[in-house]
């Protein structure tokens, strides 16, 4: 993009809109698989795909054909009635995991406050206990709404938004002992995210997974997971959780699931959902006829092309590319770490200038952290536009000046 064209989109920007993004310096005009173009008509490869939104990339066509049909069908009514739309969604999603029930909303820090809400409802209307805490691990990432901000483990997220909510208290992650210790007759449950992707993709270890687990049932609480940014197949399995054979009480999704239309859910086993009933949580836009039918279609997709699979190969090949490249220039590369197609390359320096140049060269990644590319490309990107990328960062690290 030239920069008088993306200085007359800032400045409009700038008499328009809140200052509360800190944008990338392109202006997307259009996209088309795991493609993006600007608006001087610079192709760019997504590796971002809007922050794992776009896993089945970017206007796809069978997506497309899903929202023209039911935008002439039926948009929105509200959940004061019966759509069958809504339950053909809920029976895809039930069907990838062990549980019962679905509530669906619009976000996943919507879909994480509701299993905050089900967990202190369950905990003190059904097992009458007097208990309401929230226990998360540091460095995560579960929202920006107050309830999900508090859980969220980084000050950074709660500057200036004093007074914080109660009720929640973050941990370190990977102590197993610290954990038990904050476990009080307070605690309703512990929330974590089984691969952290605002942290820096931090993957966690199957010991401390189960051992969190094994806690949460030993002390009568229950075990929740964020699988918002690592469900729906990205990490090589329909959920995070299930690479170590764990059985939440609930979990979160959303980015992936309407393919990018505002959508999230949240899933229980029978037993905790009876910690809802009619009037104790709700939504308007939640689970509307449009985007329940997409977030079906795109289920079908993920499960019929069998993109978990997909996403384990590509994925472990792709990291095994760069851990090659790390040992090829040495001193460039502090760690390579994730699972399937949710990657994170943490450089030994700040990746500002490494991040910078990626993108004048076509490659939109995420910076995290100042030292971490974050990749979260769609499920079915060509895989010689991982090739590419591969060989891109190595050219830039064989010339860069730390």
């Amino acid at each position: 993009m030239t920069t008088s064209s993306l200085d007359t989109i800032k400045a409009r920007e700038e008499s328009l809109l809140c200052r509360t993004y800190g944008r990338y310096p392109v202006s997307i005009a259009s996209g088309k698989g795991s493609r993006v173009t600007d608006l001087d008509g610079k192709e760019y490869v997504d590796l971002l795909a809007g922050i794992a939104v776009t896993s089945l990339g970017h206007c796809n066509e069978e997506i497309a054909q899903v929202i023209e049909k039911q935008a002439r069908k039926l948009i929105h009514v509200s959940n004061l009635f019966y759509q069958e739309e809504q339950l053909e969604l809920a029976e895809e999603l039930l069907s990838l995991s062990h549980f019962g029930k679905a509530f669906f909303c619009n976000s996943g820090a919507e879909a994480n406050e509701a299993q905050i809400k089900l967990a202190r409802r369950y905990m003190q209307r059904v097992k009458n206990v007097d208990a309401y805490e929230i226990i998360t691990l540091d460095k995560a990432f579960h929202g920006r709404t107050y309830a999900t901000m508090a859980a969220t483990g980084q000050e950074r997220f709660q500057d200036g938004f004093a007074p914080i909510p109660d009720g929640f208290k973050t941990v370190p992650w990977g102590d197993l002992n610290v954990l038990e210790a904050a476990i009080t007759p307070k605690t309703a449950a512990v929330l974590v995210e089984i691969v952290q992707g605002e942290g820096g993709i931090r993957p966690m270890h199957a010991e401390y997974a189960k051992g969190i687990e094994a806690l949460c049932r030993e002390k009568g609480i229950l075990f929740l997971v964020d699988e918002v940014q690592g469900g729906l197949f990205r990490t090589g399995k329909p959920w995070a959780f299930q690479h170590f054979d764990l059985k939440p009480d609930a979990i979160s999704c959303a980015k992936a699931l309407a393919n990018g239309l505002p959508m999230g859910a949240m899933m229980t086993t029978d037993e905790v959902s009876k910690g809802f009933v009619a009037g104790s949580h709700a939504t308007t836009f939640g689970g509307g006829a449009l985007t329940s039918a997409v977030a079906a279609k795109v289920v079908r997709i993920m499960k019929r092309d069998h993109l978990d699979e997909r996403a384990a190969s590509l994925g472990g090949e792709f990291m095994e590319s760069i851990r090659r490249i790390s040992e090829s220039h040495p001193g460039t590369i502090k760690e390579v770490r994730g699972l399937g197609l949710m990657i994170g390359i943490e450089l030994a320096f700040p990746a500002k200038a490494v991040w910078e140049e990626l993108i004048r060269r076509g490659f939109i990644c995420n910076l995290s952290h100042e030292v971490v590319l974050r990749l979260l490309p769609a499920l079915n990107i060509p895989e010689e536009d991982l090739r590419a990328f591969a060989d891109t960062l190595e050219d830039i690290l064989a010339n860069i000046k730390k």
